[in-house]
């Protein structure tokens, strides 16, 4: 096997639990329906075990093996290792509380603890409520901000996913008021270089094509409705363009998704939360699959809240869950294949003409 790439057994991918009061606990048992899953990589939940085998009864999965660790060097293949907080702390579906808050942040920092130590190899998080968390966490907006911080990403990059469309956001969790001052050049170019790297070491796709959406309605009418198009984001698209990226646009938001032009690119950059993602979501919904990009970590998502409501009735769909599960499958073997094909096979030594020609 050619060195840096890696057989599923030797991956370990980490699921968070989310916030417990919501549907993750669910969603990791579900996933879990068919076991063959479990032979894809090796596998860890962080998640109060007591509901992992709540679920494992109500679903009826006797054959689904479940072995509680305290750590990854215990997990085992073929089951569905947890790390469980070490409180048994009470969680009642459908209740946020600040217990239930702490413990969403627990499986966060822990899983993330274990990506900077290379110990797993991608993390898939099921939903948190942002609210819920910044009660004991006042600072926090959101997974792919922690990220962010915590990686020191500088523009850790949020991308929905579907089959045939990937949206990726200029600015995530801001509000409508504040949005024109964040789209400045520099924000747009590193989106635009951020997605690129992804689409190809993570998606394994050759010349990528990025469409860049404008803020304004009509992008802007050549300044007649706004200036942001001719003054921010055209710019940063020639940047990108003259660092060899394939970037187009900007595009007039409405048309473009509606006159299904997004399926001509391999992904689109939208300015703004609800410009992007009200598209998306008419399109795809629930079985679409956060990614975020930009970062030194895989992370995948599905692309659905922590549906309080509907937490706890067994009627959640796992459709988002399972393709976050096998987009961080994936993600993992096109990163180390992308990273062995990128060696230099030839090994140049300084000084050598050849190095020059390829340089």
């Amino acid at each position: 096997m050619h060195h840096g790439q890696i057989p599923p057994h030797k991956m370990k991918i980490g699921i968070t639990c989310g916030d417990p009061a919501g549907i993750g606990p669910e969603l990791i048992v579900k996933l879990f329906t068919d076991p063959r899953l479990l032979q894809e990589s090796s596998v860890v939940a962080y998640c109060p075990i007591a509901l992992i085998n709540k679920w494992k009864k109500l679903l009826n999965l006797d054959e689904l093996q479940v072995h509680t660790v305290q750590n990854i060097s215990q997990i085992v293949k073929g089951k569905l290792n947890v790390i469980s907080p070490k409180d048994n702390v009470a969680v009642t579906e459908g209740k946020p509380t600040e217990a239930s808050a702490n413990i969403a942040l627990w499986a966060l920092e822990k899983s993330a603890q274990d990506l900077s130590e290379k110990t797993i190899d991608a993390v898939l998080t099921a939903p948190v409520s942002k609210q819920n968390i910044h009660g004991i966490y006042p600072g926090f907006t959101g997974h792919t901000e922690y990220y962010n911080e915590r990686f020191k990403a500088e523009g850790a990059l949020m991308v929905l996913c579907a089959e045939r469309l990937k949206v990726a956001l200029a600015t995530n969790h801001i509000a409508i008021k504040d949005i024109s001052s964040f789209v400045v050049k520099d924000t747009v170019v590193k989106a635009i270089k951020n997605l690129d790297v992804m689409l190809r070491q993570d998606f394994n796709i050759i010349k990528p094509k990025i469409a860049v959406l404008g803020l304004n309605p009509h992008a802007g009418e050549l300044g007649t409705i706004g200036v942001e198009e001719m003054e921010q984001i055209s710019p940063a698209i020639s940047n990108a363009r003259n660092a060899g990226i394939l970037a187009f646009g900007p595009y007039s938001a409405d048309g473009f998704f509606g006159a299904g032009s997004c399926f001509n690119f391999d992904a689109v950059l939208a300015m703004y939360h609800d410009q992007g993602l009200t598209g998306f979501k008419a399109i795809a919904f629930d079985a679409g699959v956060n990614y975020t990009a930009g970062l030194n970590i895989i992370r995948t998502s599905p692309g659905h809240g922590t549906a309080f409501d509907i937490a706890g009735k067994g009627v959640s769909s796992v459709e988002g869950m399972r393709n976050a599960f096998y987009l961080a499958v994936d993600a993992v073997r096109n990163r180390r294949n992308h990273a062995t094909n990128n060696m230099n096979p030839l090994g140049f030594s300084a000084g050598n003409k050849e190095v020059e020609a390829i340089a």
